[in-house]
């Protein structure tokens, strides 16, 4: 059984428990979540060290980090450094974004290793897993490279499967500034045109269906249309793509798989509500995974701050997963300081949008803050930081002449002022 077909059953699994504990809620809720759809939580069957997630309406919203060999920098040990940082900053996804070379050995190290849920682009590994031109990968090989990845622990997988010859004519039609910027998404429209067959993941999708299942890998649908530029947010092509994967959505779930649903992209700060609401809708409330969206192009060195405001945007609005952006975006690829950046960019995004949308709990970690901050309890603010490393060596790095305050205000620090008179004692300013 799947964790979909489970729920339907009215069984509640282990792994339902686990995320209901997680989140404060009752295991039936998360249940019928999951019979609905509107919950997912990828968790591969041979992914034996993870601690499942749940990704949807109602719950906290998660964050993912990229990562993985290129092959103009394929440090091993490097990759590795950057699983350590997302996972001492509680990501609950790790995207394996390998391209170069033979990656089965570094993604099944990774899933040994990761307790947060594994996630892959398949189309990334074809060429080099089946050592091909592009042009003569076959349909069968896809599912192959599909299957290898299920069997080793991936809990989902990026399937760009919306990308059909209708969404094509539409973006031939219209025409963009940017054309096509997803990676998986630029391969199959190369292959499709190569070819001039049909995307054979839209194709056979059926037979894609029928691997998820076997190994309950949740499938994202992924946005090969997602707007690259915030001029080209909204159009046809973005749109085509979409109503397509609604209609993949509940195949899906009628086939016993979990689904995501991914989504754009760069967008302006004013268009994010309303496709927000526009997925939910065409989609079935199926849990939605963002990319940003960057709220403006012209901010190199600093999209993980683009990122972050339309994220918060996004999660407020109804999206359930953001992706990190890095301040290398569009650059380079990230290293582990980038990845750190990250990574605290989007957690703070994620929960700002928790306290505006009220998941339950989500305040608690701020008032507890605000508790610490009142009494001037350095350590308690430590403990609740999104980064306590950061915070910490930030403080220290100027030590105050007035014990514990810190130099920004020093002896004039206005919680100190207010907890003296509080306690009834005379104030000094002196």
């Amino acid at each position: 059984m799947t964790q979909i077909t489970a729920a339907r059953d009215g069984t509640v699994t282990p792994q339902m428990r686990i995320v209901a504990e997680k989140e404060g809620l009752e295991a039936e809720t998360i249940r019928e979540g999951v019979a609905a759809g509107r919950i997912a939580i990828p968790a591969n069957v041979n992914h034996t060290a993870l601690s499942p997630e749940g990704v949807g309406g109602g719950l906290r919203t998660k964050v993912n980090v990229n990562l993985g060999i290129s092959g103009d920098m394929h440090d091993e040990e490097e990759e590795f450094s950057k699983v350590a940082v997302a996972l001492e900053l509680g990501a609950e996804g790790i995207m394996d974004l390998s391209n170069h070379g033979k990656t089965r050995e570094f993604r099944t190290k990774l899933i040994e290793r990761s307790s947060a849920m594994v996630g892959t682009v398949p189309m990334y590994d074809a060429i080099g897993y089946l050592e091909k031109p592009l042009v003569d990968i076959t349909v069968e090989d896809f599912l192959e490279v599909i299957r290898v990845h299920a069997e080793d622990g991936v809990d989902f997988a990026t399937i760009h499967a919306g990308m059909n010859r209708r969404v094509i004519d539409s973006f031939r039609e219209t025409g963009r500034l940017t054309n096509i910027v997803s990676r998986g998404g630029s391969l199959i429209f190369a292959w499709m045109e190569a070819t001039g067959n049909e995307n054979p993941f839209y194709e056979h999708y059926d037979e894609v269906l029928a691997i998820c299942r076997e190994y309950d890998v949740t499938i994202s649908l992924g946005d090969a249309m997602r707007p690259g530029s915030t001029y080209d947010a909204s159009d046809a092509a973005q749109i085509a793509e979409l109503i397509e994967i609604g209609t993949l959505n509940r195949r899906a779930w009628d086939a016993g798989v979990q689904v995501m649903v991914e989504g754009p992209g760069h967008m302006a700060l004013d268009e994010i509500a309303a496709n927000m609401k526009l997925e939910k809708r065409l989609c079935h409330n199926a849990p939605f995974y963002v990319l940003g969206p960057l709220v403006t192009d012209i901010a190199p060195g600093y999209d993980h701050i683009t990122a972050a405001i339309g994220g918060a945007v996004a999660a407020a609005s109804g999206a359930d997963f953001l992706c990190y952006v890095t301040p290398a975006e569009h650059l380079r690829l990230p290293d582990v300081n980038d990845v750190r950046e990250g990574l605290v960019a989007t957690k703070i995004a994620a929960h700002a949008a928790d306290i505006a949308k009220g998941v339950r709990g989500a305040r608690d970690i701020d008032n507890r803050m605000s508790d610490a901050r009142r009494r001037i309890d350095w350590e308690g603010m430590f403990d609740c930081a999104i980064d306590p490393v950061r915070a910490r060596k930030v403080f220290e790095s100027a030590p105050p002449a007035t014990e514990g305050t810190c130099t920004m205000c020093g002896k004039m620090c206005a919680m100190r002022t207010v907890n003296t008179i509080m306690e009834g004692l005379v104030v000094s300013l002196d």
